[in-house]
Order: structure tokens, then sequence, then C-alpha cells
């Protein structure tokens, strides 16, 4: 081979490389456009092509979850709440199912029993059947604390138990006397039914201003109301019914004579030992404002929340000499009242005596 052949084959050769060079840089290219289009487009193209779904197929659902409504909402509000709570795989899947429907879906507001992975038509459906609504109320029974009454605000409006926890910080912000220290008392026990749109404060002010009512009705000034809930509280705590109107004179006659309550109520409450039979001596003995054992007077405020009858109770004593009160045998909320401390101890032996003759009374 002459030198003029070789620099002909070398040329050729560094031809053949370039073009490789460029054809490899062109591919590349064109995988990395791909990439990025695949990227962006690629769910579209596949439902274009048939290759995928944005629905589920009900093969599979999952765990019941719950889907609040509120009065207002429009489909995509919906089908977006759908969606992010794992029952439909789209909101558009949703979104276009109800365009389709003639005449046009109407959803009341309220709570919606559904499952996980549920097709569009599946949660329509369900949504469709009024055995999965339910409406947004709680029912607050007597006696209950603070705490205990907001958990069954949050489980009957859907709004988590964190916000009411906050918005029942201040009781100055629902128009409470000056000096009132939390809402325990203030929260009447009924049964309210709520508007989805209504804040965990809205809902607490609709239990303040129901207690507030009462209290008019009763004529109570304002000044009083925070003393008279704090009696009615304890009444409500202690006994039956039928026996508020005595377990009142039990308080009010021990105040006259500047004798410490003594309620185990109020020193369970102090010591969080809430629902408790019987007291520990921890309770008993422990240095909280509540403690009635510990100190004389009422305590710092009240206890639960109580209700009507134990309202007019702390407003209408009985009139008797009862100084003593303990829970009578028989196991169905009886009190045994008296009016010296030795009928009280004999009292309370009977019951004792009760007890361990039927360990499975419960006390």
């Amino acid at each position: 081979m002459n030198a003029r052949t070789r620099e002909d084959a070398r040329r050729t050769g560094r031809r053949v490389l370039i073009s490789l060079l460029v054809a490899l840089l062109l591919l590349g290219g064109l995988a990395g456009a791909g990439a990025y289009l695949w990227s962006h487009y690629g769910e579209q193209v596949s439902l274009a092509m048939g290759w995928t779904t944005n629905d589920y197929d009900d093969g599979d659902q999952g765990d019941e979850v719950s889907v609040t409504v509120r009065a207002g909402e429009i489909g995509t509000d919906i089908s977006a709440s759908l969606e992010e709570a794992g029952v439909v795989k789209t909101s558009d899947a949703f979104t276009e199912l109800l365009l389709a429907q003639q005449p046009q879906v109407e959803f009341q507001p309220g709570i919606y029993t559904l499952r996980e992975r549920m097709s569009s038509q599946a949660a329509l459906d369900a949504m469709q059947d009024p055995a999965n609504l339910r409406q947004l109320s709680a029912t607050i029974p007597e006696g209950l604390t603070i705490e205990g009454t907001l958990e069954r605000l949050s489980q009957g409006s859907g709004i988590p138990y964190e916000e009411f926890a906050a918005a029942a910080v201040d009781p100055t912000v629902f128009g409470l006397p000056e000096g009132v220290p939390s809402l325990e008392g203030w929260l009447f026990p009924a049964t309210y039914e709520f508007q989805p749109e209504m804040t965990a404060h809205d809902i607490i002010a609709l239990l303040v201003s129901h207690q507030v009512q009462v209290l008019d009705e009763f004529g109570v000034p304002e000044a009083d109301r925070e003393r008279v809930l704090t009696v009615a509280s304890i009444v409500q705590r202690e006994g039956r019914d039928d026996d508020f109107s005595k377990i009142s004179q039990v308080i009010y006659k021990r105040l006259e004579i500047d004798m410490a309550l003594g309620m185990d109520s109020t020193a369970q409450y102090g010591s969080g030992e809430h629902g408790s039979f019987w007291s520990s001596d921890e309770a008993l003995s422990d240095d909280n404002p509540w403690n009635t054992y510990v100190h004389k007077g009422l305590p710092i405020g009240p206890i639960s929340n109580p209700g009507r009858a134990a309202i007019d109770a702390a407003l209408h004593p009985a009139d008797t000499d009862w100084l003593y009160f303990v829970n009578a045998p028989g196991g169905n909320g009886a009190l045994t009242f008296t009016t010296n401390e030795a009928e009280h101890e004999a009292a309370i032996q009977e019951y004792r005596d009760w007890c361990a003759a039927t360990p499975d009374s419960g006390c």
C-alpha cells in the first residue's frame, strides 16, 4: 500500500468514526427526549392507547374510610376528596362519571362510609345509598368531662380532636365570665346536629350558648354561674337524679359549717382518676385545687358538664339535715344519707359487707 492509499484509508476511518459518534449522539438525544416526553405525557398516552386506566375495577377494595361532604361543595371538590382518601384512583375518572349523569347527581352533606380502591361507579353508587351516610351529630351525656365531650364532638363532626382542643384553650372567646379557667361545666349535654361548614369553634360555641340559655332560664346571675355549675357538676357525678337535691343539700350544709366537702368525685377529677369507683390513697391526698379532702370549700371549678336536673338541684337543695352520704347496698346507684359520723361509718360498713358478699357486683 502506497502513502496515498494509506492516507485515504485513514480519512475513511475518521469519517466512519465521526458518523458513528453522530449517530450515537442522535440516539442519545432521542432517548433523553423520549424519557422527558414520557415522564410528562406517558400517562395520557397509556390511557389513549388503552394500556392502562384511570379507574379501579373493584377487584381489590380495601379498608373502610370516611369522606366528609360539606355544604356548598361541587363535584370537583368531592372528586378531589375521594382521590385524597384513596377511594377512587383519580379525581378525573369520578368527575367524568358525574358529568355523564342525567339528571345531575346531588350529594347530601355528611360523612360517607366508603372503601379504598373503589371504581368510580361503585363509589357513586355507595354515596347514593343512605345506609352509607352518617349525619353530622353528637350526643353528649350528662357528667362527661371536657375531654370526653370534645372526643364525642370530634367523632360526630369529623373534625380532628386536636382542632377542638385548640379551640377550647381560651374560654374568653366564648363570652364566659371573667375568671373562668376552662370550659369544664360549660358544654351543655344534649344531642346536637352540625352543619358541615361548622368549625370546632362554631360547635363549641353552640354548646356554650345552650348552657348559657339554660342558666338564663333558671335566672342565674352571671356572677354566680361558675359557682352554680361547680356545685351542679359535683351533684351530677355523685349520684342519681332522684338524689340530686339531697346531695346538693349536703354540699351546702358542709359549706355552711366550714366542713371539708370530702367528695370523691372531686379528688378523682383532680388526680385524673376519672370513672374510678373507689378513690386511691394518692387521689385522696393529692394537693390539687379540686381535692375537697385537702382543701375546704368548693373546688376551683366544675368537674364535669352537668345537665338540667343537676343545675336545678344546685339551685334548689332539699330541706333536710343530711350531712353524709355513701353508696347503698344493691348496686343500683342509690345512696344512704345520714346526719352524723357514727351513722355514716355504719352505712359505710354496711356497704362494704355487701360488696364482700357480692364480689361480682363491681364495687
